[in-house]
């Protein structure tokens, strides 16, 4: 079955003047002239991105998207008209998101977080900036601890909301953040709580004591292109250890302590020395 919104495998059936028409074994499609590889053979297999063109028939491409079926991405509105937004997501056709699929009004020339979808009633593929409908935190198949993929969402002033590996929601608090994160940004993340209510926390360092390893090595590297010493230490205030380092207190002294008992360091009263 060819499968609209996705890269299908196809094999190539026969030639004609407007373009080669690929087959599953069930169903064909076209792949139009301007697409057809230089060299190609009847019966040799070809990869291509199926979509639906302006009259609503499945066609083919070797263009590669922005977006995939039932994914998000951040994607620019090329125009808008009393019917919707057209995004721009790398094909001919710009992908429709209709007014009732938009979480707020969307401007021309502005970048929304879109999921893109089959509409049920039409069978065309729409896009939506309504996220939280496509997300859902009742069965997770996450568990504290886990290295996940993260797309940020929004941001508020409580902290960043992230979809986790496309499938759940959750947050990183602004605190315990020290890059500046944008919408549509994508980043490795690491489940850090799980409520009750099936909310998720999340980190962007490794939970427990394996996030010791990485800090340890980003003081050493510090220490290193500063001849040796690093004027921070447990009385620094949390905020200069976060403009310097990036990390939290927290971190930062687990760190020290890890270099310390491995004796790489020393630990004076102005600062941090390499041994």
């Amino acid at each position: 079955m060819i499968e609209i919104g996705k890269y299908n495998t196809l094999t190539i059936a026969r030639s004609t003047n407007v373009g080669l028409f690929l087959t599953d074994g069930t169903s064909d499609v076209l792949l139009p002239t301007k697409y057809v590889p230089t060299n190609f053979e009847i019966d040799a297999e070809i990869e291509v991105f199926v979509y639906l063109d302006h009259e609503e028939r499945p066609v083919a491409t070797t263009l590669h998207p922005y977006i995939y079926l039932n994914e998000f991405a951040l994607l620019k509105v090329n125009y808008t008209n009393s019917f919707g937004a057209f995004m721009d997501w790398g094909l001919e056709k710009d992908l429709f998101v209709p007014f009732k699929e938009q979480a707020r009004p969307m401007e021309t020339g502005k970048r929304y977080l879109i999921f893109m979808h089959l509409d049920d009633k039409t069978n065309r593929l729409v896009g939506s900036s309504r996220t939280n409908k496509f997300l859902q935190n009742d069965n997770l198949t996450v568990q504290v601890g886990d290295e996940v993929d993260l797309i940020v969402s929004h941001i508020t002033e409580v902290g960043i909301n992230v979809i986790i590996n496309e499938l759940h929601k959750g947050l990183l608090y602004t605190n315990e953040v020290y890059e500046d994160l944008r919408t549509g940004d994508r980043v490795i993340g690491y489940i850090k709580f799980i409520r009750p209510d099936g909310k998720i926390d999340v980190s962007r360092n490794p939970i427990g004591v394996e996030v010791i390893e990485p800090s340890a090595e980003k003081i050493m590297a510090e220490l290193k292109s500063n001849n040796g010493f690093l004027g921070l230490n447990d009385a620094s205030h949390p905020e200069e250890i976060k403009t310097v380092l990036k990390m939290s207190k927290k971190v930062f002294k687990k760190a020290v302590g890890s270099l310390y008992k491995q004796k790489l360091i020393r630990i004076e009263e102005d600062g941090i020395y390499l041994v």
